[in-house]
């Protein structure tokens, strides 16, 4: 039986990802509980594990197809790999902020398993908002670590979304319950665990790194003032979504100055 840091590992992968990796907590809701501080820190690590398998997803289909062509077919093994989970919270979240009047509305909104127009078009300019700025490189090699880099930030934005957003006052739920247990000593920990993600990127492309950690940043004050208007609070979605805006993100500031 695992203990320790190898469960978190193993809760942390079992929560982002849909890979059978055996010694996690999510079938234990006491263990459940108990391991989340420490997984929550292993969060930009695994996203990091995450884009860095999507990259080499890339790098290999480059070898026998264009970029363009590579690029998709990288992203589709990544919504595989993490079950569409940030891909489900934008629909989930344009759905309901676009179409809701009240919390109530957004809400049931929310959690209907119908795609509204709201949430296909939002989903639709994600993704291709992502594709198109991969395919802008200048090469494979430059959109793999732009999917690296990506993966990290991109979850560590959810973190920090649970730190910068209360959860929504009266609904318990599975979002509300992870984001209890995020601290700054937990981000701070992720930080220090998955430095070799962005100092990658500081390597690679220094101002684009520069420029995704402004574009987070600012993200993150927009989109909390934006949640607490709608819900008065945070929910499993709003950190999903956060995390994808942290994919987009990553990939504009490595494109933008091209």
């Amino acid at each position: 039986m695992t203990s320790g840091w190898p469960r978190a590992a193993a809760t942390a992968l079992q929560f982002l990802t849909r890979l059978p990796v055996p010694g996690g907590a999510s079938a234990d809701p006491a263990r459940f509980e108990a391991d989340l501080p420490r997984a929550l820190a292993l969060f930009p690590l695994t996203g990091a594990l995450i884009g860095t398998l999507t990259a080499a997803t890339l790098w290999l289909a480059s070898q026998l197809w264009p970029l363009p062509l590579a690029v998709l077919l990288a992203l589709a093994l990544e919504a595989r790999l993490t079950g569409a989970l940030h891909e489900d919270a934008v629909a989930d979240l344009c759905d309901g902020f676009g179409g809701g009047r009240t919390p109530e509305d957004v809400l049931r909104i929310m959690k209907d398993s119908r795609i509204g127009a709201f949430g296909l078009l939002g989903l639709a300019f994600a993704i291709a908002l992502r594709a198109a700025g991969l395919i802008a490189l200048p090469d494979a090699a430059t959109a793999a670590v732009a999917l690296v880099v990506s993966g990290w930030l991109g979850r560590l934005l959810m973190l920090a979304a649970m730190l910068a957003i209360p959860p929504m006052p009266g609904r318990p739920g599975l979002g509300g319950s992870v984001a209890s247990h995020a601290t700054p000593r937990a981000l701070a920990l992720a930080l220090l665990l998955s430095l070799p993600a962005p100092l990658l990127g500081l390597w690679w492309d220094a101002l684009a790194m520069l420029l995704a950690l402004l574009g987070s940043a600012l993200f993150l004050a927009w989109f909390r003032r934006l949640v607490l208007r709608h819900l008065g609070g945070s929910t499993g979605d709003c950190f999903g979504f956060a995390g994808y805006a942290g994919l987009v993100l990553t990939t504009l500031a490595f494109t933008a100055h091209r």
